[in-house]
């Protein structure tokens, strides 16, 4: 069933195939489990970039991920300091409703991965050259055989 607005039915479909393909890579997770680790990666991601690198983040994203993505962000808050991979994933686990049973290592790399193959690789390639080291391995294990891609 459609909208009757196109540019809503096409960022629903947009947003429907992320998901999907979320919950493929995270075998036996369900829809909502999908959306949840989604949006807390998201943010938590948002919040450690300069706000210059998190709005270029979100000008590549259907318009739905966009507004999940920006949701409760403030452009004027300093990025949060996220020194490395462990911590990075413990603010998503904060982030995730209770109970909430996922391999979070897996499902941060399957994000990473997502964005990496739905984004302009050149502007995901800036994004993450402006991580510290350790967080650009999650992304470079999220997929990336080759880092930077080609």
């Amino acid at each position: 069933m459609g909208t009757g607005l196109s540019v809503f039915d096409e960022t629903l479909q947009a947003t429907g195939a992320w998901l999907g393909d979320l919950q493929r890579r995270l075998d036996g997770c369900g829809r909502h489990q999908a959306y949840s680790v989604l949006r807390a990666t998201l943010h938590v991601l948002r919040d450690a970039l300069p706000p210059a690198a998190a709005l270029q983040l979100a000008a590549g994203m259907p318009m739905l991920l966009r507004g999940l993505y920006l949701e409760g962000w403030s452009l004027a808050a300093p990025p949060v300091d996220v020194p490395d991979a462990a911590t990075f994933l413990a603010q998503v686990r904060r982030r995730l409703p209770p109970g909430l049973d996922v391999d979070l290592d897996l499902a941060v790399r399957a994000v990473f991965s997502i964005l990496g193959e739905r984004l302009d690789p050149h502007g995901v390639v800036r994004l993450v050259q402006t991580l510290p080291a350790p967080l650009r391995e999650l992304w470079r294990e999220g997929g990336w055989e080759t880092w930077p891609p080609p």
